[in-house]
């Protein structure tokens, strides 16, 4: 009786895992589409920045403040080789993860989350030496606008690291897939981007 039932249990567990497999697989292909969407609209949003900038300073008689010759470019460049460094980890971390080392990954997602603090350290302590405000005309209007919106992002993007790493210490939470840091991943590479843009014109083109 028991060796006429096992195979038919067998039948129906193996029936039953097909059944919910491909719905698991839609609902991390959803969630990664709508993820990309809304990448896609926080695109336009710093494109249009971009756009605004670069017509206020190709047309401004006066661009920088009085007083004030240019930005002191090192320190943000060694902050924006940090960040940029960080893209490296988190993909290192990503496939950690898909390798089943879990170990290794909470320790390179964790480091990636420690060089973003540490770029947003080197960002307000810059602010804090700058001679010039928000209301210091166009350039220092659209300097604080571009750069605190981009930090933003980048805080979002720590403190969403700071969730995944919570959620590996949650037994099995990562055996079906993995749907968030696959996400989190995308947008530390999306902010990362955003930043050599933002560098190459705020910094870069004086």
């Amino acid at each position: 009786m028991d060796s006429a039932t096992e195979p038919l249990s067998e039948t129906l567990s193996h029936a039953h895992s097909i059944e919910h497999e491909p719905h698991g697989h839609d609902e991390q292909a959803t969630s990664l589409f709508g993820f990309i969407v809304f990448l896609l609209s926080e695109s336009v949003i710093f494109l249009s920045f971009f756009a605004g900038y670069i017509v206020l300073k190709t047309t401004a008689l006066h661009w920088l403040p009085d007083g004030v010759e240019g930005l002191e470019v090192s320190t943000p460049a060694i902050n924006t080789v940090v960040l940029v460094a960080s893209s490296l980890v988190i993909y290192f971390a990503e496939e950690a993860l898909k390798k089943q080392q879990i170990w290794l990954f909470r320790s390179l997602w964790l480091l990636t989350s420690a060089m973003g603090i540490y770029f947003l350290a080197g960002q307000a302590i810059e602010w804090s030496e700058l001679q010039f405000g928000l209301t210091s005309g166009g350039f220092g209007g659209t300097f604080y606008l571009l750069t605190g919106f981009h930090g933003l992002h980048v805080l979002l993007g720590v403190l969403l690291q700071f969730y995944m790493l919570f959620r590996s210490f949650r037994p099995g939470n990562y055996d079906k897939g993995h749907t968030g840091v696959t996400e989190v991943s995308l947008f530390w590479h999306f902010v990362d981007v955003i930043w050599i843009i933002l560098f190459s014109l705020i910094y870069l083109w004086q």
